[in-house]
């Protein structure tokens, strides 16, 4: 396990809140309450680890077929469904959502191989990622990738929690399966849009591994 790049900051600046407040605690507390520094210790010790945990990066053996659709992202299937896209396509997909508490590795995959031939951030409200509405309204950068079968949309939606979306897709560039496509910081979420008609695998509340778990076919 290693731990992403977008995290060094976050945990450099984490690390030393930790050890300037629990050096302050262990200083100026009275020694009949000591316990007291102690229990704040061990409580900003585990969020320290907790921080840490969330910019994981573990070792995987990928799910690499040019005839599937792999997950882009950890978590849960919250949408199976059809819906119309107003975005690009400007009509009908098949939508699937994968709800990523803060619990879950947050690194973002890319589904297939093709072409970037759209890549767009969109500025919106931070409605809790699980609300239907996030798809549309909240904070969100979409990527459209085109396969040799055919063209999906990836959108990053940022959640309550979540304020920073990182996409590393440009328009004109080539990717391949498995590779990354971003990061988004704590609670967020994930559509991708297929064409409709695409053989789903995956069942609703499903917990999905990103770059592993096949969510469709061609």
């Amino acid at each position: 396990m290693t731990v992403h790049k977008e995290g060094y900051q976050t945990i450099a600046l984490c690390g030393l809140f930790f050890v300037v407040l629990n050096v302050a605690l262990f200083y100026f507390m009275p020694y009949s309450m000591i316990w007291l520094s102690w229990v704040f210790f061990i409580v900003s010790f585990l969020f320290f680890l907790f921080i840490i945990s969330f910019f994981r990066v573990p070792r995987r053996v990928l799910t690499l077929d040019d005839n599937t659709i792999v997950a882009p992202a950890d978590g849960k299937v919250v949408v199976i469904e059809e819906t119309t896209d107003q975005e690009y396509f400007k009509d009908k997909r098949l939508q699937l959502s994968i709800f990523m508490s803060p619990a879950n590795v947050h690194q973002n995959l890319n589904p297939v191989s093709g072409d970037v031939v759209y890549s767009q951030y969109h500025k919106g409200k931070y409605l809790v990622a699980w609300d239907p509405k996030s798809s549309t309204e909240n904070e969100r950068h979409s990527v459209v990738i085109r396969h040799s079968r055919s063209e999906i949309l990836v959108k990053q939606i940022a959640g309550a929690v979540a304020r920073r979306i990182v996409n590393y897709l440009k328009a004109g560039q080539q990717v391949e399966q498995g590779g990354e496509l971003g990061f988004i910081k704590f609670g967020s979420r994930v559509d991708v849009l297929l064409p409709v008609g695409t053989k789903v695998h995956v069942e609703l509340n499903q917990v999905v591994k990103g770059g592993i778990t096949v969510l469709a076919s061609w």
